[in-house]
């Protein structure tokens, strides 16, 4: 069976919809949407602003994505009443219509509009986990109300075409307000698209059925490694109540990916054949981010912070991982390359958090703020008052002097993207010029500390004389 020119002349985006809602012509229409995909991201080539390996790079996370959802779908692991709800709010909103509006906010008024907000509608936890970056716990309450969280999400829609949101904690699925869950907001925001950091152990099959329901969630459990790794840092228990967890999903058809933090301790471990190949190829996540451990938050310890010889390692390992074995496993630090670069504080395309107090800041990473959206709200403003702040400003002028939207010749290395890990000499400045505020006590324990900066800047140096070649090798000398 061939396909009709007819099919052959469809654009991407038509085509990424006969191949979630047509079973049947599905392997028939890969390789064409693959050659589209290819012919994407080479009109990319003739602009000034574009390094051809990260084109390479964006090209294979999105090629995997596609390729290990079609899989799902011949496994039967995707509900078909959920893949019509994904192509509504994730690949219709979020793969096209935001981005168009994006770019001609930007083309037109100069405005930047970001991609996403991640929000932590409650802080408390039901686990204690070793290097929290959040500090949570069941005794950290405070949470968002719905009103106001419902009102963030749909200011996010009107304001920015922004359809997609990432939920964190605390534990999400924890959150209520009197009556109301995550999962009735999860379902009066229908053409919004939420990925959910969770540990887990709230999935159960009465709780999956909900998200299956809403269709528009993917969750993102936290695995630290195997048992051993996982119920060392969370619990005893935790890695069987996420196998659970993952049974739970597959049996509803609900896509679903991990997370993981690596440290000194499981960094090798964490990008191994034998640990992609379970969680992907036999627990069946169809995605996996890497956040490497960030000395911010409960019990900072830099004896945990990965070492420059293990970053390159993970670097060279999930390149391995994406070209070679096809999955989209992204490491949040060494893949700063697949974004341009740092994302923080609302940059065109990006994002910024709030946390259940409501503070804005532009980082989970960076926990500091100078405006909250509780008071903005009553006051009159909106998420553009928060978004307009000195503070965001300042950072998104980094960013650009960092290379962020420059010609290809004034970019920085982008395997070290992050101005509070990488280049934390910038960040502290304007920390101090904001008079930023802490959204925890250890983050005021980390801003007040000089010991604590003077690991950070000799930590840059360290990751400099390591990554710098491999940027100029890898990247710039490709140009």
């Amino acid at each position: 069976m061939k396909l009709d020119e007819n099919v052959k002349r469809l654009g991407l985006k038509e085509l990424s919809k006969l191949i979630f809602t047509n079973s049947k012509m599905r392997h028939l229409l890969l390789p064409e949407s693959d050659k589209k995909l290819k012919a994407l991201f080479a009109e990319k080539l003739d602009s000034p602003y574009e390094l051809p390996a990260e084109l390479d790079g964006q090209y294979w996370f999105v090629k995997n994505l596609l390729m290990r959802a079609s899989e799902r779908m011949d496994e039967n692991l995707l509900s078909p009443d959920i893949l019509k709800k994904i192509f509504n709010s994730m690949v219709d909103n979020v793969f096209y219509k935001s981005p168009a509006a994006k770019d001609k906010a930007y083309a037109e008024s100069n405005l930047e509009y970001p991609t996403l907000l991640v929000i932590s509608p409650t802080m408390r936890c039901n686990l204690n986990c070793i290097g929290c970056s959040a500090g949570s716990n069941k005794d950290t309450a405070a949470s968002l109300d719905w009103d106001t969280f419902d009102r963030i999400l749909t200011e996010k829609e009107e304001l920015w075409q922004s359809y997609f949101t990432t939920i964190t904690g605390g534990e999400p699925f924890l959150w209520r307000d009197g009556d109301r869950t995550i999962y009735d907001m999860f379902a009066k925001h229908k053409n919004q698209y939420f990925m959910v950091y969770t540990n887990g152990t709230q999935l159960t099959r009465e709780n999956v059925r909900k998200i299956a329901e809403a269709g528009n969630v993917a969750p993102a459990i936290s695995v630290e490694g195997f048992e051993n790794e996982t119920d060392a840092r969370r619990g005893k228990g935790v890695f069987e109540k996420v196998l659970q967890a993952f049974a739970n999903l597959r049996e509803a058809g609900n896509p679903f990916g991990i997370s993981v933090t690596p440290t000194r301790k499981n960094a090798e471990l964490l990008v191994s054949d034998e640990f992609v190949d379970f969680y992907f190829e036999k627990q069946k996540a169809l995605f996996g981010w890497a956040f490497q451990y960030m000395p911010i938050g409960r019990d900072i310890d830099f004896s945990l912070t990965v070492t420059p010889e293990q970053r390159l390692h993970m670097y060279k390992r999930i390149k391995y991982i994406m070209e070679e074995k096809g999955y989209s496993y992204v490491d949040f630090w060494n893949n700063g390359y697949l974004s341009h670069g740092c994302i923080a504080a609302g940059r065109k395309g990006g994002q910024a958090y709030i946390d259940g107090n409501g503070n804005v800041a532009p980082c989970v990473f960076m926990p500091y703020y100078t405006a909250n959206i509780c008071d903005i709200y009553k006051t009159g403003g909106d998420l553009n008052t928060a978004f307009n702040t000195k503070f965001f400003k300042d950072i998104r002028s980094w960013q650009r002097e960092y290379g962020y939207m420059q010609q290809k010749d004034k970019i920085g290395n982008r395997l070290m993207p992050c101005p509070m890990r990488d280049h934390h000499r910038d960040a502290l400045r304007i920390l101090k010029e904001n008079d930023a505020k802490p959204l925890n006590p250890y983050a005021e324990d980390a801003l007040k500390s000089d010991i604590y900066h003077k690991q950070m800047e000799e930590y840059d140096a360290q990751i400099a004389a390591v990554m710098d070649p491999v940027w100029r090798s890898d990247f710039i000398d490709r140009t």
